[in-house]
């Protein structure tokens, strides 16, 4: 008969006396340790170490919620938004249509039924403003910032920064400085100062107002016009130098802002930026789950060009997996790689002071040159 197997490594630890330095003898009170017992489980492929905080994913109980990952955002306005900053997103321009009903823009359609937020990109509008809350806008990756002004009462959307709460303060310069603020300073207008008392979060500035390596978001092109760059969620660009000339004491006309693609550009020292960097940092870390959410944001499939017909698409037709030996081309013709260009050399753009890098900061003539310069050095 076969005997039960007994468990005597655990007897011994058992009978083992203990003259571990960690132990803690009691002799009249028992101590007890501060320290906590709890621990952590290790990181999974999904919670890398710095990020398990930052995206929320939930219990597979469905197969659309086993990939779902959403950035957290408990801070957000449960409600809907303010009705008569809003009007309805109607029409077939939902279909990708322009007027005459044809589809410029493929892939567009469906979708759930929307309500377009009216956002203030040009705050022009002086004076202390309260933020009231911060809102989900289905039309941006950013979130958005419902405003009210102090003394008119007034309400107005504005591309919320990153960590901008409800209660905040917020301030537009644009128009001048406001008398009270003069006032503080002693009448003196020191730049350092008015640096200071301005530059914060989600305040609105001209570009020359803003001291040199501060980041700037809903940066506008021209005097005048409201933001144009940086609208993005987690989007922001750096103020890196103006274009003065201390030697000859010329105050310049232009400030050096750095873009997200790392193209340095100069932009016109009255033209607006706003303090920060636009919210919803984590929002590429999201995934949809499920091809169901992509209809539901009015996305529609995309077919390959290898899949359709020899008359839909130079890639089509043929028998199994062959584009008919043909270089890679759009729908329309057009060359889909190798760099193909459209823009004539002759159309340059001087804004730009330093162009971003391509290629991983290497040209492509520059590696075939190096390669047949080693070719040649080898023989």
């Amino acid at each position: 008969m076969l005997q039960p197997r007994l468990c005597t490594r655990h007897a011994q630890r058992l009978c083992h006396p203990i003259y571990s330095p960690y132990h803690h003898r009691a002799y009249a009170t028992a101590v007890v340790s501060t320290t906590s017992t709890i621990v952590e489980p290790p990181p999974t492929k999904d919670e890398e170490p710095g990020t398990s905080q930052l995206v929320r994913k939930y219990k597979p109980r469905t197969p659309g919620l086993r990939h779902l990952r959403r950035p957290i955002n408990d801070h957000l306005w449960k409600g809907r938004a303010h009705l008569p900053l809003t009007y309805p997103r109607k029409g077939h321009g939902i279909g990708g249509r322009n007027n005459s009903g044809k589809v410029v823009l493929r892939h567009r359609g469906g979708g759930h039924k929307r309500r377009i937020r009216i956002v203030d990109f040009h705050r022009l509008r002086s004076g202390v403003q309260v933020v009231e809350r911060i809102e989900h806008d289905p039309g941006r990756s950013a979130h958005i910032a419902l405003l009210t002004h102090k003394e008119t009462q007034t309400k107005s959307y504005i591309v919320a920064s990153e960590g901008m709460r409800a209660g905040d303060v917020v301030e537009s310069y644009r128009k001048g400085f406001p008398p009270r603020l003069l006032s503080s300073m002693g009448g003196v207008r020191d730049m350092g100062m008015l640096a200071a008392k301005t530059a914060w979060r989600g305040n609105c500035l001209p570009l020359f107002m803003i001291p040199v390596g501060t980041s700037i978001y809903n940066i506008g092109l021209r005097p005048g016009q409201g933001g144009k760059l940086c609208r993005g969620a987690g989007t922001y660009a750096q103020i890196v130098g103006t274009s003065d000339d201390e030697e000859k004491q010329i105050v310049g006309r232009h400030v050096l802002v750095r873009l997200p693609s790392g193209e340095t550009r100069k932009l016109p020292k009255d033209a607006c930026a706003t303090i920060g960097i636009a919210s919803n940092p984590n929002y590429n870390r999201r995934q949809l789950g499920k091809a169901g959410r992509s209809r539901w944001l009015g996305i529609r499939p995309t077919v390959r060009g290898l899949a359709m017909n020899a008359f839909e698409h130079a890639h089509g037709g043929g028998r199994g997996k062959s584009k008919g030996n043909v270089h890679p081309v759009s729908i329309w013709g057009t060359p889909a790689k190798g760099g193909f260009k459209t823009r004539k050399k002759s159309n340059v753009n001087k804004a730009v002071v330093i162009p971003r890098p391509r290629n991983q900061g290497r040209r492509k003539r520059d590696q075939g040159g190096g390669k047949r310069a080693a070719a040649s050095a080898k023989q």
